[in-house]
C-alpha cells in the first residue's frame, strides 16, 4: 500500500495586471512554488496586461505538502524580473474543494520580509528540579531557509522569547542550513499558558534584520508531553500579511487546481476489477449481456469524461488492449450514429479516449513530423495574412528599393509561405507510414474498417478517410500547430505574428482533413489561394491513409517487435556538466555543454546527438537527484546526481540546465527511473564541498550525511512517463464508487427490461454472470480492502509535532 498525492494544475489566464514597463504594459509569466520550492515556470506572454497561458501540469509530491503558490512575474531583459503579486493555496483550502479549486483569485502583494520557508530543529523539555520548574529549549539546526542576501544565502540567528525574556543564538554567516546546537532555559510556573516563540532572523550589518519565520509552541501541550523534539515548519507573520490582503489592485489570476490523495493498494487487490474490465473489452459487442463499458459511458458526466477516458485508456494500454477498447467504443458510437457528417463530432467517450490515445502513443510520432515545420515558422517570423480585412500596412514593410509593397503583394507572399509550410508538412506525413507506431496504425485500421462497414455506399466513399483525419488532423495535428507549447514542441508561446501564421496553417490542415468539402471552403473564402495545395493534399492524405491501414497482422507484429528493440531514451537533451576536479574554482564557466541520454539502464553523454556515447553512470547506482544552491555556481538551474562508481565509491555529477522547467523535468526523469534503487539517500548537501567545508552548512566532514532531506517523491508528470497500472486502477475504482448509485439504477432498469425480478440466487462461492452484479461485488471488496488498510502518518514526518504549532 502506498499513499500518493498529486496536484493537477492549469494556469489559465490573468487580467487587469499592473503595468511594470515604461511602455505601459508588462511581460508576465508565472512561477509555481510547492512548499516554497520553484517547480514550474510558464512561458512569457509579451506586452499584455491580460495574458493567456492555458498551461497544464501534474505534480506528484509527498502527502506532507502544505501549500502551492503562484507568483506572477514581469520579465525584464536588463534587470531583475519584477514581482507583480501572488496567489497562495494551502492544503486545507484545496482539501475543502474535492472537485478542485476553479476560478479567479485576486493577486496579493508580495512582501520579501514575509516570504518564509524552511524548518527548524528544536528539542523542548520541561525540567523539574530542586530550584523549581524550567523550560529548556535547544536550538539545534535549520534547513532550507529563505535566502535574503545577494549572495544567495542568509546570515541566520534565532531569537527565543518567553514571558518577556529574550535570548539569541550566535549568527551563522552565509548559510541557509545553519547548525547552532545552543540551549536556553527559562523559568516555568505551574499552569503557564503563555506561548514560547522561536523566531529565525537574517542578520544584516547596515540595514534592518530580515524575518525568516517563526514557530509558536503551545505550552500547555508541551507540559503535558514533558518533552518534544523534531522539525518544525517556519510560519510567516500572519498579522501583517492579512492587513495588506485587500490593499491595492494587482489584478487576478484564473486557476484550476486539484489536490488528489490516493491510497494505492497492492496490485493483487485490483486484479478482479482489471480482469472484469478486460473481459468486457475482449467480448466486445458480440454478447448483448456484456455492456459494462457502454453503461460506464452512459453514467459518466460530461465534466469528468476526459479524466475517465484517460484512466481507462492507460489501463487498457498497459494490458495490451488499447486497440480492442477503442474498437469497442467505435462500434458503440457507430451503432447510435445515423448521419455520417456527425460521426465522432461530439465529446463522447470514444472521442475523448482517442484523443488521449494519440497523446500517449503518438506524441513522439507527432514531434518527428511537426517539429521541423514548427521550428521553421518560429525562426522565419514572417508576416503572414490571407484575410484582406486584417492586413495591416504598418506590418507590410518594403520589398525593394523603388516600390512600396502593396496589399496584393502581402497576400501573395503569405499564400506562398503557407503553401510551402503545408506542402512540407504533407510530404513529411506521407513519408511517415513506417514511422507511425504499430498500435496507432492498427487502431486506425480498425476505425477505417468499422466506418466503411457502417457506411458502405459510394456516396459515403470519403467517410472512412474523414473518420481517420477527424482524429489525426482535427484533434491532434491542428491543435499541436496552434499551441506548440502545450504539445511540448516549443518551450515558449508564439508571439502575435508567429501565432497568426500557425493559426492559418492549422486552418489549412483542417481543410485537408475535412477532404476539402464545400462547407469548409464556404466558411472562409479568403483561404482560396491555398486551394491548389489543399486539393493536392487531399489526394496525398487519402493515399497516406490507404497505406497506413493496409497492413496485415503478421506485418504489424513484426513491426512492433522492431520498434520494441529500438526503445527511445527516457529523456535526452543538452546539459552542461561541471568539468573542474580537485580544488579548482567552482563557477558557471566551469561547465561544458554535452548531449545527455537517459535510458532505463544508464545516463550517458556525447559531444553531439549523433556522436558516440559514453556512460556517465549506471542507473542502478543512482542514490539521489537534487537541486544545488544558487550560490554554489551562481546559477539556480544546477542539479546534482549522487551515485556510486563501479568500485562502490560515492561520486557526484553537477549538471546545469537551461531553465527551471528543464531542471525539474530532468530531476523528475532521474527520480522516476531510479525510484526502486537500493540505497537511496534520505538526506544530502544542497551545496558543494569546497575549501575543506560544505558551502551549505559549513561542516568540515566531507562524508557528513547531509543537512537537507531529499525530495525523491517530488516529480512532474510527462507525456512519455511509464504507465502506472495500479494508480490507474485505483482512479477507475474511485470513479465507479462515485457513480455506484447511478449504476445500481441502471442495473435495475436492465433487470426490468429482461423481465428479471432481481438477481439470480447464488450458491456458496458462486459469482453472478451479469457483469454489473460482478462489478458491485468487486467494488465492495475494494472498499473493504481500503477500510482495513493501515492509514498511518506519512513516512519521515512526526505528526504529533504539528500539534505544537499554532
Amino acid at each position: 500500500m502506498a499513499k500518493r498525492s498529486s496536484l493537477s494544475i492549469r494556469i489559465v489566464e490573468g487580467k487587469n495586471l499592473p503595468a511594470k514597463d515604461i511602455t505601459g504594459s508588462s511581460d508576465p509569466y508565472c512561477i509555481v512554488k510547492v512548499n516554497n520550492e520553484p517547480i514550474i515556470r510558464t512561458a512569457t506572454v509579451w506586452k499584455t496586461l491580460c495574458p493567456f497561458w492555458g498551461e497544464e501540469y501534474q505534480v506528484h509530491l509527498p502527502p506532507t505538502f502544505h501549500a502551492v503558490a503562484f507568483y506572477v512575474m514581469d520579465e525584464d531583459a536588463l534587470s531583475r524580473d519584477d514581482v507583480i503579486g501572488k496567489v497562495c493555496l494551502t492544503r486545507d483550502i484545496l482539501a475543502s474543494h474535492p472537485k478542485g479549486f476553479c476560478g479567479w483569485a485576486h493577486l496579493m502583494e508580495v512582501d520579501p520580509n514575509e516570504e518564509v520557508q524552511g524548518e527548524i530543529h528544536l528539542r523542548l523539555e520541561v525540567v523539574r528540579g530542586t530550584r523549581g520548574c524550567h523550560l529548556r529549549c535547544s536550538v539545534l539546526e535549520a534547513r532550507d531557509l529563505a535566502p535574503k542576501d545577494r549572495n544567495g544565502a542568509s546570515d541566520p540567528f534565532v531569537r527565543v522569547r518567553y514571558k518577556g525574556r529574550t535570548q539569541e543564538t550566535s549568527v551563522v554567516k552565509k548559510s541557509c542550513y545553519p547548525r547552532w546546537n545552543e540551549t536556553f532555559e527559562f523559568e516555568l510556573e505551574d499552569g503557564a499558558t503563555e506561548a514560547l516563540c522561536v523566531e529565525a532572523w537574517d542578520w544584516d550589518l547596515v540595514s534592518r534584520n530580515d524575518f525568516l519565520g517563526k514557530v509558536v509552541v503551545n505550552m500547555q501541550k508541551l507540559c503535558a508531553a514533558q518533552q518534544e523534539e523534531g522539525w518544525f515548519r517556519l510560519q510567516p507573520n500572519q498579522s501583517k500579511s492579512l492587513r495588506r490582503q485587500g490593499e491595492g489592485n494587482l489584478g487576478s489570476l484564473q486557476l484550476e487546481v486539484r489536490l488528489r490523495d490516493e491510497t494505492v493498494l497492492p496490485s493483487g487487490c485490483y486484479q478482479p476489477l482489471v480482469q472484469l474490465l478486460c473481459r468486457e473489452v475482449k467480448l466486445g459487442t458480440q454478447d448483448p449481456n456484456h455492456q459494462l463499458i457502454q453503461i460506464i459511458e452512459e453514467t459518466t458526466s460530461t465534466e469528468c469524461r476526459q479524466e475517465v477516458a484517460n484512466n481507462l485508456l492507460k489501463l487498457f494500454l498497459g494490458q495490451g488492449l488499447a486497440k480492442d477498447f477503442l474498437d469497442l467504443l467505435f462500434q458503440l458510437e457507430l451503432s447510435r450514429t445515423s448521419e455520417a457528417n456527425t460521426l465522432f463530432r461530439s465529446n463522447s467517450l470514444a472521442s475523448k479516449s482517442m484523443e488521449s490515445f494519440l497523446k500517449v502513443a503518438g506524441m513522439r510520432y507527432l514531434h518527428g513530423i511537426l517539429g521541423p515545420i514548427v521550428e521553421r515558422v518560429f525562426e522565419e517570423k514572417k508576416y503572414v495574412e490571407l484575410d484582406p480585412s486584417k492586413v495591416e500596412v504598418k506590418d507590410v514593410g518594403c520589398s525593394g528599393l523603388h516600390r512600396p509593397q502593396t496589399e496584393a503583394d502581402v497576400l501573395e507572399q503569405s499564400a506562398q509561405t503557407l503553401r510551402a509550410h503545408l506542402g512540407a508538412l504533407l510530404s513529411a506525413l506521407c513519408r511517415s507510414v513506417r514511422a507511425c507506431p504499430a498500435v496507432v496504425r492498427a487502431t486506425f485500421r480498425q476505425l477505417f474498417r468499422r466506418v466503411r462497414e457502417r457506411f458502405p455506399s459510394s456516396q459515403h466513399e470519403n467517410v472512412p478517410f474523414i473518420a481517420v483525419t477527424s482524429f489525426l488532423c482535427l484533434r491532434f495535428f491542428s491543435p499541436a500547430i496552434m499551441s506548440p507549447k502545450l504539445f511540448h514542441l516549443r518551450e515558449r508561446h508564439a508571439d502575435a505574428r508567429t501565432s497568426r501564421t500557425l493559426l492559418l496553417l492549422a486552418k489549412a490542415v483542417q481543410n485537408v482533413g475535412n477532404m476539402d468539402t464545400p462547407v469548409s471552403r464556404a466558411k472562409e473564402t479568403w483561404m482560396e489561394p491555398l486551394q491548389p495545395t489543399v486539393r493536392q493534399g487531399v489526394a496525398q492524405l487519402k493515399d497516406f491513409i490507404t497505406k497506413l491501414v493496409d497492413i496485415e497482422e503478421k506485418e504489424e507484429l513484426d513491426l512492433q517487435r522492431t520498434l520494441s528493440l529500438q526503445a527511445p531514451p527516457v529523456k535526452e537533451g543538452p546539459l552542461f556538466i561541471h568539468r573542474t576536479k580537485g580544488k579548482g574554482p567552482l563557477t558557471s564557466s566551469s561547465f561544458k555543454k554535452l548531449h545527455f541520454f537517459l535510458t532505463t539502464e544508464a545516463l550517458s553523454f556525447a559531444k553531439t546527438p549523433s556522436s558516440k556515447k559514453s556512460t556517465l553512470m549506471k542507473l542502478a547506482n543512482i542514490r539521489a537527484a537534487e537541486k544545488v544552491e544558487e550560490k554554489s555556481f551562481g546559477s539556480s538551474h544546477v542539479m546534482q546526481v549522487i551515485y556510486t562508481d563501479d568500485a562502490g565509491r560515492p561520486q557526484t555529477a553537477y549538471l546545469q540546465c537551461k531553465c527551471v522547467n528543464d531542471l525539474n523535468q530532468w530531476l523528475s526523469a532521474l527520480r522516476k527511473v531510479s525510484i526502486n534503487n537500493a540505497g537511496l539517500l534520505g538526506s544530502y548537501h544542497p551545496g558543494v564541498f569546497s575549501g575543506n567545508k560544505w558551502s551549505c552548512c559549513h561542516q568540515r566532514d566531507k562524508t557528513d550525511g547531509g543537512c537537507d532531506k531529499t525530495r525523491s517523491r517530488v516529480t512532474l508528470q510527462e507525456w512519455n512517463d511509464p504507465l502506472d497500472h495500479d494508480l490507474e486502477a485505483q482512479l477507475i475504482y474511485r470513479h465507479l464508487l462515485g457513480v455506484e448509485a447511478t449504476l445500481r439504477e441502471k442495473y435495475s432498469e436492465v433487470s426490468r427490461n429482461t423481465e428479471e425480478a432481481g438477481p439470480v440466487p447464488l450458491g456458496p462461492g458462486e459469482a453472478p454472470e451479469d457483469p454489473l452484479a460482478q462489478l458491485f461485488l468487486v467494488l465492495k471488496d475494494l472498499q473493504e480492502a481500503h477500510s482495513s488498510s493501515p492509514a498511518g502518518p506519512p513516512p519521515s514526518e512526526s505528526c504529533h509535532l504539528l500539534q505544537l504549532q499554532t
